[in-house]
């Protein structure tokens, strides 16, 4: 079997891509997940070959066989990372080593064929040099870079499979929130957890995203923007939004958030947060903290500052809770001075105006 780390890549151009001034008119103002480039990659996986066939192809649909396994059983996995352009023109990738090894550890937890970090990288970098074009010159725009794999094998019997598809597709990016939003809403689910103890919390797999929805179409219908989902024991302590993890600032400035236990994701935006906010001699306390706590320290302004964070929604204020006993506004209901400054650093490091002293920022080219 090939255990290869490293693939040629084959590359076959697109005959008909985008013309300039429609991919200009795309870029003004490219929204969230809805425009796409010229280019995807594809590797395949078997038992018998190991990873190959990498290429960088045109983007188009996929044969998919009605027996094929993901169809069936939901073995699929994701990651979500962004290429910048900095002022000088480099593109530039953050922590794109933290995606491919957390992408290696969903594959192990859904039991499928991990692909090595150093493939993962290669693949990234691979498209975004072909299709570099396409990152917006739009404040605050970027490449969003989506690479996923899923279980290829046509068999209908409940084992892992012994097939593959892994593929890289991206989508130029602009504001994650409808509108670009000062801040958002939260809905308090009650009804319905993202994760228990001993499932696929840690992963980045679909089907968690999956299970969220129903809770997120709940509170999309009370006028709110994303669900906030509290533990599946006692249903009272804070875990993570709908897709992306949650940080609060208290009025001695500290900063507490959930912690990992395998029921949260693992944010790579959140670890370089923490890491950030300690730098600056802000005191973090990785601590459950319930609802009810939320409610109480907010109203007597103990809480001064609440924020969403993840590789798409970037840093995003948190400006009001909503639930089934729960309304209740965050500081003045907009972003606060420790959400301002974190975001302007992340962003600044990931853009190339703020220098990078940890080795997060490869430079492509």
């Amino acid at each position: 079997m090939n255990t290869t780390t490293n693939l040629d890549f084959e590359f076959e151009a697109h005959t008909n891509p985008v013309s300039d001034a429609d991919r200009a008119v795309l870029l003004a103002n490219p929204g969230f997940g809805k425009v796409f480039t010229d280019h995807m990659v594809v590797i395949k996986y078997s038992v018998e070959k190991g990873w190959h066939d990498a290429k960088v192809q045109p983007r188009g649909p996929i044969q998919v066989d009605p027996a094929m396994a993901v169809l069936h059983y939901a073995q699929e996995i994701f990651e979500g990372l962004k290429a910048y352009r900095t002022p000088d023109g480099a593109v530039t990738l953050f922590r794109a080593d933290e995606n491919a090894r957390r992408f290696r550890e969903s594959a192990e937890r859904m039991a499928m064929a991990p692909l090595p970090e150093e493939l993962f990288l290669q693949s990234i970098r691979e498209l975004v040099k072909i299709d570099e074009k396409w990152i917006p010159e739009i404040e605050g725009g970027s490449l969003y870079l989506r690479p996923f794999m899923f279980a290829s094998e046509v068999f209908l019997g409940v084992k892992p499979a012994s097939e593959y598809l892994y593929m890289v597709i991206a989508s130029p990016a602009g504001a994650y929130f409808k509108g670009g939003a000062p801040s958002v809403t939260l809905w308090v689910s009650e009804h319905y957890t993202r994760a228990a103890p001993g499932g696929t919390g840690a992963a980045k797999c679909g089907g968690n995203y999956a299970a969220s929805l129903v809770a997120q179409k709940e509170a999309i219908g009370h006028g709110c923007d994303q669900v906030v989902f509290l533990d599946a024991v006692e249903n009272r302590y804070v875990e993570e939004l709908g897709g992306m993890n949650v940080m609060f600032v208290m009025d001695d400035g500290s900063i507490i958030t959930p912690p990992l236990g395998g029921t949260i994701l693992p944010g790579i935006t959140r670890a370089s947060l923490l890491t950030l906010a300690r730098e600056q001699g802000i005191e973090v306390r990785e601590e459950r903290y319930s609802i009810d706590q939320w409610k109480a320290d907010a109203q007597s302004g103990k809480l001064r500052e609440a924020f969403a964070c993840g590789t798409a929604a970037v840093l995003t204020p948190i400006g009001q809770v909503r639930g089934n006993g729960y309304e209740f506004m965050i500081g003045n209901g907009g972003p606060g001075i420790v959400t301002e400054k974190l975001r302007a650093e992340l962003g600044g490091i990931q853009r190339g105006t703020v220098p990078d002293t940890h080795g997060w920022v490869e430079r492509l080219g």
